[in-house]
């Protein structure tokens, strides 16, 4: 199985800059609404958090802008599960165009199941699991990750 596709969008007008060029808050927020995505494929969307108050938050994430993204541009996001633990999940989106094969743009996300009444950190349920043991399994003739596990800063 490919990397999943999660979000389809074109680039609107709202989130283009004065070059034209997508705003680089929009591709977090594209990447946000594929998070959202996948967070629906594996059972935590908005009826189960109403049902048991539990949702994801981010702790943290990098994002790698490659190539530029133009005003109208059809793109899409593929997710691939990096890992997962019992209350952890680690994701990896890559932002994509029709003709042209690299990533316009990488995104890794830590996420925590969280607990909203606390909010505390909380395990996955255990149907969670399953779906991301599953996905998992058919990701795993996926390549590596290109993006991933990156560190910002200057050499000397």
């Amino acid at each position: 199985m490919p990397a999943l596709l999660t979000y389809q969008t074109p680039v609107l007008e709202d989130w283009v800059d004065y070059n034209g060029h997508l705003r680089d808050a929009f591709y977090l927020l594209i990447f946000s609404y594929a998070t959202d995505a996948f967070m629906e494929r594996i059972g935590l969307d908005g009826d189960n958090r109403d049902a048991t108050g539990h949702s994801l938050f981010t702790l943290e994430c990098h994002l790698n802008y490659l190539h530029e993204v133009k005003l109208g541009t059809p793109v899409w996001v593929n997710t691939q599960v990096i890992g997962f633990d019992r209350k952890r999940l680690h994701l990896y989106h890559s932002l994509h165009r029709e003709g042209f094969e690299p990533a316009l743009a990488a995104n890794e996300q830590m996420l925590l199941h969280v607990d909203l009444a606390g909010p505390k950190s909380a395990p996955f349920a255990e149907e969670v699991v399953e779906r991301l043991r599953g996905i998992v399994a058919e990701q795993a003739d996926l390549p590596a990750a290109e993006f991933i596990g990156r560190v910002i800063g200057l050499s000397g």
